[in-house]
């Protein structure tokens, strides 16, 4: 009997096993190989939307850089210079984007009076490697990015980031773990803590609800791609950022919520600036709001005499 007993926990144990692993595997699969839009897509949709200007682009001063990734693949980006100037902002994508969803902030920019970098994350566009790590890895590729700009602009050129989405937490977690080259930050509709943001997905779009399937995640995580979900957190580096932060959500966002947003505005310390937009989905701020949010960037670079 004692025999039965044993042999029954042990299959049982082992299908418990199978299936954890099973569902680790699944989630993290999800996450590091999440699905990237097709690059003709992201073309065809911007210029569609005349966000993306072909002729413009065609004929702009423009540089080519390939940088060298820590971790070990290259980084393509693109330096633009529509203008006579050593002002420049680099400018991350969101995740599953590439560069050319960039070009419509280098045009912001441009109007400003800034030239640009735009480039690819990892595992986007033309950059090399293979995972998405939500700003774990992305903020290391970023430091090199913002080290190679500085390099080209000069010591005193006025340096700042643009961010939107994954980029927006990237900007953040850089601008809290480095010592940073840039000048200012722009946070748009970043998230606070990606363990949240994780148990918001799985709250919503998973059938386990439960704060175990983080748990499995992040050891499944841990293994397959060396970090877990408590090292993508933006709200423990803030108290590190110094420079100047604007940061900008939609208050329609459901993806990620404006209340993270909120919280990372209040855990900043010092100069800093806040916009929320009332239309918008998520990442959409610019796309529904162009003008005004033209004008918010201005203000804030008037407020903090970043010219």
């Amino acid at each position: 009997m004692k025999r039965r007993v044993m042999y029954i926990v042990g299959i049982a144990s082992s299908i418990i096993t199978a299936f954890l692993t099973i569902f680790g595997i699944l989630v993290t699969n999800r996450l590091m190989y999440l699905k990237i839009k097709d690059s003709e897509f992201i073309l065809q949709r911007e210029m569609i939307a005349k966000r993306f200007d072909h002729q413009w682009f065609e004929t702009v001063r423009k540089d080519d850089i390939w940088i060298p990734s820590p971790n070990g693949y290259n980084l393509r980006a693109i330096f633009l210079r529509p203008l006579d100037t050593t002002r420049t902002v680099v400018i991350c994508h969101g995740v599953t984007e590439n560069k050319v969803n960039s070009i419509k902030y280098a045009r912001l920019f441009e109007r400003l009076g800034f030239n640009s970098v735009i480039f690819d994350h990892r595992r986007h566009g033309d950059s090399g490697g293979k995972t998405t790590s939500f700003g774990f890895y992305e903020k290391m590729d970023l430091k090199e990015i913002v080290t190679a700009v500085r390099k080209r602009v000069g010591k005193r050129a006025l340096i700042g980031i643009h961010g939107e989405s994954m980029g927006a937490a990237t900007t953040l977690l850089y601008a809290g773990t480095y010592e940073d080259e840039a000048d200012f930050y722009i946070s748009d509709c970043p998230f606070s803590d990606f363990s949240e943001q994780l148990l918001h997905i799985i709250r919503t779009e998973m059938p386990f609800k439960t704060s175990m399937s983080l748990r499995i995640a992040n050891l499944f995580l841990k293994i397959r791609d060396g970090y877990t979900s408590a090292a993508v957190s933006p709200r423990e580096v803030m108290k590190f950022i110094d420079k100047p932060v604007l940061f900008i959500h939609s208050m329609e966002d459901t993806f990620i919520l404006p209340h993270m947003t909120e919280e990372l505005y209040e855990l900043k310390e010092g100069d800093k600036m806040m916009k929320l937009f009332t239309k918008g989905a998520h990442a959409k701020s610019y796309n529904d709001n162009p003008d005004e949010y033209l004008q918010t960037v201005h203000r804030f670079l008037n407020r903090f005499r970043l010219y």
